[in-house]
């Protein structure tokens, strides 16, 4: 895993969104970006992430921050995700791991003594020049937006 660290500057990528959009990162150009990304919709711990940034968006917003939510789930799945708990932010479905990659998120992982190779929950807050301002690697998924904020 070669993850991106404060200070990169982030290359562009363009990903599909939940609904077919293509996103590119130059769509963000001069706006603090968090890039956050999820091992899988639906599951809890992803659930509990992304209501938690739901529930705080206007706050984020009100700070100047857009969102974005990576994983590698299709579109069918990202777009029952969002649907399902009215995220007002897209969802990129990263089936390729264009996104994945650039960011360096993917690799390694232990769960219940099993090891796999997936994405680490990781948050990128990224300024309006593309580069990379913080990294977040320790995500509380149920208090991830007070992470983001201070």
């Amino acid at each position: 895993m070669n993850m991106l660290k404060v200070g990169d500057k982030v290359p562009d990528f363009s990903a599909k969104d939940q609904d077919g959009n293509t996103i590119n990162l130059s769509d963000y150009k001069g706006k603090k970006l968090v890039v956050f990304f999820y091992p899988k919709a639906n599951t809890p711990g992803c659930t509990a992430e992304a209501c938690n940034l739901r529930d705080n968006y206007k706050e984020l917003q009100d700070q100047g921050y857009e969102l974005l939510g990576v994983s590698a789930d299709s579109e069918k799945k990202q777009s029952n995700f969002k649907n399902k708990y009215e995220f007002p932010f897209p969802l990129l479905a990263d089936e390729d791991h264009t996104v994945i990659n650039t960011f360096g998120v993917w690799g390694p992982k232990k769960f219940m003594g099993r090891e796999y190779d997936g994405i680490h929950r990781t948050t990128f807050v990224v300024d309006g020049d593309g580069k990379v301002e913080n990294v977040i690697e320790k995500v509380k998924t149920k208090d991830h937006a007070a992470q983001i904020l201070s």
